[in-house]
């Protein structure tokens, strides 16, 4: 069968090339057509375009780019429908993708099939009527979404468990720990680590670095490691780091959270890849206005949490430093508490485990594409 799928960002990208490896699997006939990536290039089909002529983040840049955005936009529609493949596979992306969902149900016959939900739990709700109305089948990664969906808006959708569990497992299988030599070839100190991860954004960086180096540089018996973000270059960190003690390191996340003894994270999937590595974490994310941000997030938002972890537990398992609670002063408190408090790094390590059992185990890749080609193939 034919396969066209959608992605925008380096994260869809991901999941799509492991969406598309189990696809083969489930059907030695696949053929793909896509708007992605380089990994997703790397198991086979023809890119038409890289999502990186996409992503374009924030009112200015979108508006300064709208020309761009519309042709693109323009291209993938007339190239679904040259191409007449048997399902559209959206992966995320809502901005781009609900238009391209509204197109191809109203001008064609093919289904839409959305893998990694838009998550409109948390902002955008109205978008349920474009997803009801236009995506045929949705399958999700998230276990509250559930209820979310099919509870609350009266939407079946499919959840097939967590990618980043794959991810996580799969590098764990075959990287045993070792940390003699991840000091040896990071040229690093032979002390115990603080991992910080900052954002994958640029805006992220500027706003949550800063103060995340202060923090934790009051604890001089561990040595800063920052996981350097794909796209960012180590000059656009250095303009945030400072005096700084800190080792960056680019493209080892895993492997530095694999030997951390704490960290501190801003809020998105990282935090999950946290959790899953065990490792005890403070949530941060610094916004402007911080005590109008937080009003709107305690009168407008829809959820209780910003992080994925808390999301899934549906309770306080990490703290969360949001908007004016983000101080360096707040960061050394909790990290003090994760570094020194036996009995409160256990209770951490216990909501941990309860995030994993809500998780389920690893295959979310395998199942979302069984699940695929069953119901095409009726």
């Amino acid at each position: 069968m034919k396969y066209y799928l959608i992605v925008g960002e380096a994260s869809g990208d991901l999941h799509a090339s492991h969406l598309m490896s189990a696809l083969k699997t489930a059907d030695p006939q696949a053929d793909f057509r896509f708007f992605g990536g380089d990994l997703m290039a790397a198991v086979g089909g023809k890119m038409v375009k890289h999502y990186k002529e996409l992503a374009y983040m924030g009112f200015i840049p979108v508006l300064l780019h709208l020309r761009t955005i519309f042709a693109n936009m323009k291209r993938c529609k007339e190239d679904i429908v040259a191409w007449n493949p048997d399902v559209v596979i959206l992966v995320d992306y809502p901005g781009f993708n609900l238009d391209i969902a509204k197109f191809v149900h109203a001008k064609t016959q093919i289904p839409v099939y959305y893998y990694i939900s838009p998550k409109i739990w948390a902002w955008k709700e109205y978008r349920i009527k474009n997803i009801k109305r236009d995506v045929d089948e949705l399958f999700s990664i998230l276990p509250f979404e559930v209820e979310f969906f099919e509870g609350k808006h009266q939407y079946p959708i499919h959840y097939v468990g967590n990618p980043t569990v794959d991810e996580v497992a799969a590098y764990q299988e075959t990287n045993p720990k070792d940390f003699a030599a991840f000091i040896a070839a990071n040229q690093l100190e032979n002390k115990p680590v603080i991992a910080l991860l900052a954002g994958s954004r640029k805006q992220e960086i500027k706003d949550n670095l800063p103060d995340m180096l202060k923090a934790a540089s009051a604890f001089p018996d561990y040595q800063l490691v920052l996981a350097g973000a794909p796209g960012i270059t180590p000059e656009y960190y250095e303009k945030y780091v400072g005096q700084a003690n800190v080792k960056i390191i680019f493209g080892q996340t895993y492997r530095i959270l694999q030997h951390a003894d704490a960290a501190l994270v801003t809020s998105g999937t990282a935090t999950l890849e946290t959790a899953l590595f065990r490792v005890p974490q403070v949530v941060c994310y610094h916004t402007p206005i911080g005590k109008v941000i937080s009003f709107l997030r305690r009168h407008i938002l829809t959820v209780k949490y910003i992080s994925l972890v808390n999301l899934i537990a549906d309770c306080e398992v990490v703290k969360e430093l949001v908007a004016d609670t983000m101080t360096v002063k707040n960061m050394q408190c909790e990290l003090a508490n994760l570094l020194e408090n036996e009995v409160y790094k256990k209770e951490m390590l216990t909501g941990y485990d309860y995030v994993a059992e809500r998780l389920g185990p690893a295959g979310a890749p395998c199942h979302a594409a069984h699940g695929i080609v069953k119901l095409l193939k009726k």
